[in-house]
């Protein structure tokens, strides 16, 4: 589960870290009234759980109160990368000398934590991998023994930070890496760390993405996600949104994985990832195909189902139902639909009914699904 920076920044200041002072808004108004009482230069940030917002214009500069409320009311009608932005965070302006990374994520390779930090903050840290390897430095912390203040001297060392701040950022690690731990966290971020014109660390910016497996130890976070991936798992479904256009149904992350490489192979791009699991029923399918239509702009659908220990003809049923529920116009959205296994003739009977397009292997799919998603 991701939070929004506002919920993540919350967290941080909580354990010490220091963050620019501000307030949540959700209308002009309020951020007008804010501005007003604060009287200082803010920056207005739209809150969105999907990178690169900065270049979608989710964050703008207003330079008074009239302009705050402005420019807030603009960010509360975006949407970016389909996700429509409900609240605007407003933060004193940071004197920024300089931009730092500084991060913590798992690394299921190693069955390790990676402490990973960079010289090149305010940007994508893997396109910093990619163009200035030697501007990234990392360690892996063994999570039985923790981290240790000589790892975070070393790693900071190579990049090449002074005595004075190099201080603060290993205090800074030390908090964020017991956040990580304390929230079982995929993702701990903060990007960028800025060096302020008097030599002091802030965060800037705040990510936090806590694993879904463990949010019985985390209750509080139930009512403030309401996101498709947060739904689907709910009801029992695994659901990750992609920035394609063609949506992906299947049953089985192996299926549903092997139908996302090739869609792409044939020249097409998945919109998601969907795996409904055993049994197909139609109130699964219902809401499968309700989450995948929530996204704008989706061209196609391929929905992939083997036939092992489900049939092919109850999926089939659980087909019709789903249809007869949403009234789909099939003319609009084409529907592909690849059966195999147990029952697939009974299956492929029951589905004649309606305007579906049937296809009998994975490969043709693929291609008939790009074919339709491009005309």
């Amino acid at each position: 589960m991701k939070l929004h920076e506002y919920e993540a920044k919350k967290i941080f200041k909580d354990a010490g870290i220091p963050v620019p002072d501000g307030k949540v808004v959700f209308s002009s108004s309020e951020a007008k009234k804010f501005a007003e009482s604060c009287g200082k230069s803010l920056v207005a940030k739209a809150q969105v759980k999907v990178g690169g917002r900065g270049k979608a214009g989710g964050i703008k500069f207003p330079e008074n109160p009239e302009e705050t409320g402005k420019v807030t009311s603009e960010l509360l009608r975006m949407k970016i990368k389909g996700e429509a932005v409900e609240a605007v965070l407003l933060e004193e302006r940071v004197d920024i000398n300089k931009e730092l990374y500084l991060g913590f994520v798992v690394d299921r390779g190693s069955k390790n934590i990676v402490c990973i930090v960079s010289s090149m903050g305010g940007v994508d840290i893997e396109e910093v991998a990619k163009s200035h390897p030697d501007k990234v430095s990392r360690i892996y912390v063994d999570p039985r023994i923790g981290l240790m203040d000589f790892q975070l001297r070393n790693l900071f060392l190579k990049i090449g930070l002074e005595s004075d701040i190099m201080r603060q950022a290993i205090s800074i690690a030390k908090k964020l890496y017991n956040v990580f731990v304390s929230f079982d966290s995929e993702l701990c971020e903060i990007n960028p760390l800025v060096v302020t014109g008097d030599r002091k660390l802030i965060a800037a910016d705040a990510v936090l993405n806590i694993d879904d497996n463990a949010l019985f130890r985390h209750l509080e976070f139930e009512k403030v996600d309401d996101s498709p991936e947060y739904r689907a798992r709910k009801a029992g479904l695994s659901y990750v949104e992609l920035d394609g256009d063609i949506g992906i149904i299947g049953n089985g992350a192996g299926l549903v994985m092997a139908t996302l490489d090739l869609v792409h192979f044939s020249g097409g791009e998945p919109a998601n990832f969907c795996d409904v699991g055993g049994g197909a029923r139609a109130d699964r399918i219902s809401l499968a195909l309700n989450l995948i239509l929530e996204k704008k702009g989706i061209k196609a659908i391929l929905i992939n189902i083997f036939g092992g220990i489900t049939r092919c003809d109850e999926v089939a049923k659980g087909l019709i139902d789903a249809f007869e529920q949403l009234q789909l116009d099939l003319n609009k959205i084409p529907i592909v639909v690849r059966l195999a296994g147990t029952n697939r003739e009974e299956g492929l009977k029951i589905l004649s009914k309606l305007n579906l397009i049937t296809v009998d292997t994975m490969e043709e799919a693929a291609k008939k699904v790009v074919i339709e998603a491009r005309r």
